[in-house]
């Protein structure tokens, strides 16, 4: 009886820390499993340690004086360590920053263009913009437009389509919910949706908006203060006490400012 080989991840994290500055320990021992065309979220609040984690997997961490110190970061069983971020591109990692970072003074166009130069022909360039605009129809109505002049929301998508241009297999999103109107974001959520759903392209979601970001994924981990807290199936998180109280809504009088100084009941660790 021949045994088929057991599934490969397209990504895993298993118990990385990550220092800024050779003194400033960020991320505390986080592991993270993303399945093939998988789609995971990562949640917590501001300055839990998400945005550091994505950086650990695309390699922008150097430009900002940190390093991953222990563990180690695998994308397809590929051992990512000493590989630059233009060489992780390369092998299909795309990550969208947080703040909708598009070239505002060029077109969606230009823009699109300028986001395909990590590899491919011309003819995939434009199949990649059609595929781009296939997604994003209200995008393509202003392909010619400064982006700069673009809603927050268009510009989202924009930042969206340029990581689309580099041909991902695994697509990591910073807070793209961050500053939008609740329908904008609906529909970007139902998009990113759609293209996991199309491409079976794996998603790693980082998120603050819990209650947008559950509705998507399969599979949610909450971070605080560096470490990983929670982990567990997206409708299972959905139903716990202290998620539904402090990142779901659900608890009149509380600030979410509260979230990073809450002292959890023993049961958050269950």
């Amino acid at each position: 009886m021949t045994l088929e080989p057991a599934a490969v991840d397209a990504l895993n994290l298993n118990n990385i820390e990550v220092i800024y500055d050779h003194v400033f320990l960020a991320i505390k021992g986080v592991s993270i499993n993303v399945p093939e065309a998988g789609m995971v979220a990562l949640l917590g609040a501001n300055g839990a340690g998400k945005s550091t984690t994505l950086k650990a997997i695309s390699g922008l961490l150097k430009s900002e004086r940190g390093e991953v110190t222990r563990g180690d970061v695998k994308f397809r069983g590929l051992d990512l360590a000493r590989l630059p971020p233009q060489q992780r591109v390369k092998l299909g990692i795309a990550q969208v920053l947080e703040g909708r970072r598009v070239f505002e003074h060029l077109t969606p166009d230009e823009n699109l263009i300028a986001a395909s130069a990590v590899h491919g022909s011309r003819a995939d360039m434009l199949r990649n913009m059609d595929r781009v605009y296939g997604y994003f129809s209200r995008l393509h109505q202003r392909r010619t437009a400064k982006s700069g002049y673009l809603s927050g929301g268009e510009q989202q998508m924009l930042a969206i389509g340029r990581a689309l241009m580099t041909q991902p297999k695994l697509l990591m999103l910073d807070e793209p919910s961050l500053g939008l109107a609740p329908l904008i974001v609906e529909e970007i959520f139902e998009i990113i949706r759609r293209i996991n759903r199309d491409e079976k392209m794996s998603i790693l979601l980082v998120e603050q908006n819990a209650i947008a970001a559950l509705d998507v994924v399969s599979h949610g981990y909450l971070i605080e203060n560096g470490r990983v807290v929670m982990h567990d199936r997206a409708e299972v998180m959905k139903r716990n006490p202290d998620i539904q109280e402090f990142y779901l809504g659900g608890s009149e009088g509380k600030d979410f400012r509260d979230v990073k100084h809450y002292r959890r009941r023993k049961r958050w660790l269950a």
